[in-house]
């Protein structure tokens, strides 16, 4: 199987992707992935954030419910330009981040890192901004389920849970996606009509870009993660857990 560049893709690494994408899409309404489904959330509301604070605002508070709603409350500096970025950092900020996931985990080999940097993204996300005792609990019992995971499971372990994440996520962000900005009614209260209350550019038109640019992102990561390792060794792939990394 060869991308369009001539580069091959790894039969296993594409096999094992839509395996993890399907069991995410059968299991959906379980109540075990109620709490994914939440960090996926939070990573949503940590774009906004991001964004915010890289604009040179500030952020007020970042609260999650249990009905997997969020909410981040910041104070931006004048003008559209910071508020296109920050209303456009939630959905394509989830996006990048479940990209990042997967080449993080397939190409750089930076299985463990990724889960100790979520582990401390959360927390300080929970310390700092955290809008009542829910978002706390969650953001603070998230970061510490992933930081004993990083420290305590097998590296077969890590990679299988990164991977799982990041399919999970790359699930969600397409769910997320078709529910908010391609249902009428949940668009009219989305972050597209925030912007298109402040810009001459339509809900819709915010709703076609976010989807394209985040389902671009997902896309061009995915193929990059996919290709086969190189023989020298570098980058080498994923494997199913074993001893040998």
């Amino acid at each position: 199987m060869q991308t369009s560049s001539g580069a091959k893709l790894d039969f296993g690494r594409v096999a094992l992707l839509l395996v993890l994408l399907g069991v995410g899409w059968y299991f959906w309404d379980s109540p075990a992935l109620w709490p994914l489904k939440l960090l996926v959330v939070m990573m949503h509301e940590s774009g906004h954030a991001f964004a915010t604070l890289l604009a040179g605002g500030s952020v007020d508070r970042v609260t999650l419910a249990a009905n997997e709603s969020g909410a981040c409350l910041s104070r931006l500096p004048a003008g559209m330009l910071a508020q296109v970025a920050v209303y456009s950092a939630g959905y394509v900020g989830s996006a990048l981040a479940g990209a990042f996931l997967l080449l993080a985990t397939f190409r750089l080999r930076l299985r463990r890192f990724v889960l100790v940097a979520s582990c401390v993204c959360l927390a300080v996300m929970g310390i700092l901004y955290a809008g009542d005792g829910f978002t706390l609990a969650f953001c603070m019992g998230t970061a510490l389920a992933l930081g004993l995971a990083a420290k305590y499971l097998p590296d077969g372990g890590v990679g299988m849970l990164n991977l799982f994440l990041a399919a999970f996520s790359t699930l969600y962000v397409a769910f997320d996606l078709r529910s908010d900005l391609w249902n009428n009614a949940a668009r009219s209260v989305s972050d597209a009509a925030l912007l298109a209350n402040v810009t001459p550019v339509p809900s819709w038109a915010w709703a076609a870009l976010w989807s394209f640019v985040s389902l671009a992102l997902l896309g061009l990561f995915a193929r990059w993660s996919l290709r086969a390792s190189r023989p020298e060794g570098l980058g080498m792939g994923y494997s199913l857990p074993s001893s040998r990394r």
